[in-house]
């Protein structure tokens, strides 16, 4: 097997310098362990930053793909196939939405939100009415146009020009955000918690006046569920925690379990907005990978998993918040995000992955994206390399 410092040089010589990547090179996982090149093991606190939904090398979901790649693994969006209408059904039976389109990613998937949301502008106001209204440390992905969604100057830059027609309100301001709508706004894209922000959960009755201000102003309501959807927070989907009906609903990452597939979700009036030309993808809707999907969401609305979700989250934030080098625990179910007191997030997660901890930040956070599956075994054994670590961070 090839070592570390052999593959480190593989990668610079082949691959463009665009990640800065941990000293590890990650060969194969099961559940929520993953091994190196060197054969030291380590508990996955990540799930390739809240893909691997059912963890490594799931066995239902590694059999449904194995067969389905051996029966046809691709064919377009040509001709009919069933992978994408079983799974899209399930989407639909398990939440408040109508239809489905398909992507590959998160950020594709906020593209076709996007374009839904103008579309059904135009189609019913005429042009000039395009502007959609985003928040202040949000993230929607790293095309030019979901860069120029995403509402933190740090990402505008080097690209332009960026695609026009993007407002940020500051998060939970419901006055500055009303002040915001004109008759050039088609519609609002929230997170549930802003993920990449820093794992910032949004006020409830933010949500909720975000839900009235698009239904007064015929606006779309659009939530952006790429890393809170599929069970991540304890429900299917994010938005049910706070009893709001979005009209559009991007979906990517979990959805896949480590293969790459977006959705979008609309219901109503949005469901009839894309014809034949409007909208597409060469491998959107793959059957391999939605065969795969339809384990993911059969295993994760099984009687008591999400309730797990919700009982597991609320122990760890729990134990975080006992620990004195821990300022603040934010998050919801298996989304968590910490605060240190000393702000050094990068040293913690390069001391947890030296002593066998996968762990994430974004900005000033420590970030906890746990497979759902993960056992309460290997949740104890995570949380004892992390302790170990704060423990010497806070001299104790």
């Amino acid at each position: 097997m090839n070592s570390l410092q052999t593959i480190k040089k593989q990668y610079d010589e082949s691959i463009m310098h665009n990640f800065s990547r941990m000293e590890a090179a990650i060969v194969r996982g099961s559940g929520s362990t993953c091994y190196d090149s060197e054969g030291k093991s380590y508990i996955d606190f990540g799930a390739g930053i809240g893909v691997c939904s059912l963890g490594h090398a799931h066995p239902e979901w590694l059999k449904a793909v194995t067969e389905q790649a051996g029966i046809l693994s691709h064919i377009s969006n040509l001709y009919y196939t069933l992978p994408p209408v079983e799974l899209a059904e399930l989407l639909c039976a398990h939440t408040s939405m109508d239809r489905v389109i398909y992507t590959n990613s998160g950020a594709e998937s906020n593209e076709a939100a996007i374009k839904i949301a103008r579309k059904r502008s135009f189609d019913k106001y005429g042009p000039g009415r395009h502007n959609i209204i985003t928040l202040r440390d949000s993230f929607h992905g790293r095309t030019i146009t979901t860069l120029s969604a995403t509402g933190q100057e740090e990402f505008h830059n080097y690209f332009f020009p960026f695609t026009e027609g993007f407002r940020y309100a500051p998060a939970n301001d419901v006055e500055a955000l009303e002040g915001m709508i004109d008759d050039t706004v088609c519609g609002v894209m929230i997170e549930t918690i802003q993920g990449e922000g820093g794992v910032k959960p949004l006020d409830a009755g933010f949500i909720m006046a975000v839900e009235s201000l698009c239904a007064e102003h015929d606006l779309a309501f659009m939530v952006d569920e790429v890393q809170t959807g599929i069970g991540r927070t304890g429900k299917l989907l994010s938005f049910e925690h706070f009893g709001v009906q979005p009209d559009i609903v991007s979906l990517a990452k979990g959805l896949g379990n480590g293969l790459p597939i977006g959705a979008v979700l609309t219901r109503g009036e949005y469901s009839e907005v894309l014809h034949p030309g409007d909208h597409g993808s060469t491998f959107a809707g793959n059957p391999t990978i939605c065969a795969g999907g339809c384990v993911v969401i059969r295993t994760l609305t099984a009687p008591g998993t999400l309730e797990r979700i919700t009982e597991k989250g609320n122990e760890i934030m729990a134990k975080l918040r006992a620990h004195p080098a821990i300022r603040e625990v934010r998050g919801l179910g298996l989304m968590i995000g910490a605060d240190l007191v000393k702000n050094n997030v990068g040293e913690v997660v390069k001391k947890c992955l030296e002593r066998g901890l996968l762990i994430l930040s974004a900005h000033a956070a420590l970030r906890l994206l746990p497979p759902l599956t993960t056992t309460d075994a290997e949740f104890d054994q995570g949380l004892s390399v992390l302790f170990s670590v704060l423990d010497e961070e806070a001299g104790l």
